[in-house]
């Protein structure tokens, strides 16, 4: 679909036109908060000021989302309607691929080629999809006595909050967007305070391809500000989140404070994948150093944790080790590029922290190291970690959210098993393994919303993602995701 070629992204960067102010009821306005100060990961360079919402430019944004769905400018559209119209917004998207690419790099330090082939593409099916099923979500018809008539019909929730993370900006974006519009709901988006450049634009494009004013609205800001002020508004009816445990539970508490609102988050995971014995064990390990690594290992579903029989330990360790040094961060505006900067030097440093306390705690560091890497000057950059641990390590039990991989080995099954389910976290797991048996056993018992068998990181649109125990509970992709900004009406009729 897309393809990241030439040597000029850097220029082309610099020419940018970046969104530096609030999109509401379709105009660009200004907020009343102290403005975000981005600093891109690439090269430590300030950006331009966003103007940022308070509580009260969030309660404009209700005020119109609020209008706008109860005017039926998009809620009462025919869903075929409201479908072609989320189609327009996908190809707008596909034409403005690059410049959206580019954005997302400049403020976050994807790189160029995993923006564009990866990110762009996940945002454009992701729509498209929606927008196709927007006309064929069914309504029921229960089975009742003769003399009566039920109806079970599905209705847009009304005002839904997305409030999204940094790491895959567009893609969960549109994880939330795609499904919320297709059925009839008002949005109001609040980016991560890394990346609302790109979410900016989005909206505009949004406007451009037929989203009536008041639909979409985005409003940069601090979580704690403009976050927390969505969370209690009295007149939003669905929050969607994905960020951290600590901040989904406190929109969970914003929730019970104010109107009981419907809060679906996703919050993190500590993905453990389990090679079995009889496993190809050189398979394995490279396609989990890969999935700890992609995206800088900022990812909700790294694959951190590598568990494998102690016989096969100091092999797994040093294959491991290989994927790493293999694996070199570099200018995020090389098309080249696999492994770009770190969203902040906040980030980074507490990247480096779980290293260096492992190393403390015992840990074989086989490969990476505490230190900051230099791919380019000023930026925020840090090489890939292995480290041979326990199951007891902080580094094997909390969210690193970079890329380092602890490999732990374990004694038998049934140990394994105890180990993946060990942490909090419940949102996804891997299983390598030939024996039928097994697979179709171990995977019903580790507690993960997603369980990748043999892969990682595999699906399509069809599947729901999202997780169980303190990874939550809400669920995006798939039709599955309808659920969560739709309401069920029962219509009884007494026939004559």
């Amino acid at each position: 679909m897309f393809t990241a070629t030439g040597d000029d992204w850097a220029d082309r960067a610099a020419a940018l036109r970046l969104h530096t102010r609030m999109f509401i009821d379709g105009e660009w306005v200004e907020g009343s908060a102290e403005p975000l100060t981005p600093i891109s990961p690439r090269d430590g360079r300030r950006l331009p000021e966003i103007s940022a919402a308070s509580a009260d430019d969030v309660d404009r944004a209700v005020r119109s989302a609020r209008r706008a769905f109860e005017s039926g400018s998009w809620s009462a559209l025919a869903p075929r309607e409201r479908g072609q119209r989320l189609l327009a917004f996908a190809q707008r998207i596909h034409d403005a691929a690059e410049e959206l690419a580019l954005t997302i790099s400049l403020e976050m330090g994807k790189p160029i080629r995993e923006a564009l082939q990866t990110e762009m593409r996940a945002v454009v099916n992701c729509l498209r999809w929606y927008g196709e099923a927007a006309d064929k979500i069914l309504d029921e018809l229960p089975v009742t006595a003769p003399n009566s008539l039920a109806l079970v019909t599905r209705e847009p929730a009304g005002v839904v909050a997305a409030v999204v993370p940094w790491n895959f900006p567009l893609t969960m974006t549109a994880w939330k967007l795609a499904p919320a519009l297709a059925v009839g709901n008002s949005v109001i988006l609040k980016p991560a305070e890394h990346s609302t450049y790109s979410a900016l634009r989005l909206a505009e494009l949004a406007y451009e391809s037929g989203i009536p004013a008041g639909v979409l609205n985005v409003v940069p800001g601090a979580g704690h500000v403009a976050g927390r002020a969505l969370g209690e508004h009295t007149d939003v009816d669905v929050v969607t989140f994905t960020g951290s445990p600590e901040v989904g539970r406190r929109f969970l508490g914003y929730s019970a404070a104010s109107n009981g609102k419907r809060v679906w988050p996703e919050l993190g995971g500590k993905t453990a994948s389990v090679v079995l014995p009889d496993a190809d064990l050189e398979r394995a390990v490279r396609a989990t150093a890969d999935g700890c690594f992609y995206n800088q290992g900022q990812m909700c579903t790294a694959s951190s944790r590598l568990l494998v029989p102690k016989a096969q330990r100091d092999r797994a360790l040093e294959l491991a080790a290989e994927a790493a040094m293999a694996t070199r961060p570099a200018d995020p505006f090389a098309v080249s590029t696999s492994m770009g900067a770190i969203v902040s030097e906040k980030q980074l440093a507490a990247i480096a922290g779980f290293v260096e306390r492992a190393a403390a705690e015992g840990g074989e560091v086989a490969a990476g190291s505490a230190d900051r890497y230099e791919a380019v000057k000023g930026g925020s950059y840090f090489a890939p970690a292995v480290i041979g641990v326990t199951p007891t390590f902080e580094v094997a039990r909390r969210e690193v959210f970079g890329p380092v991989l602890s490999v732990i080995a374990y004694d038998d099954v049934d140990d394994a098993i105890a180990i993946a389910n060990g942490t909090e976290f419940g949102l996804a797991a891997a299983l390598w393994s030939n024996d039928l048996n097994a697979v179709h056993t171990l995977s019903r018992r580790l507690r993960a919303g997603v369980v990748w068998v043999n892969c990682f990181e595999e699906g399509d649109m069809t599947i729901p993602f999202g997780g169980v125990k303190g990874s939550g509970f809400g669920r995006d992709k798939s039709l599955h995701a309808i659920d969560k900004f739709t309401d069920l009406k029962t219509t009884w009729i007494e026939l004559a």
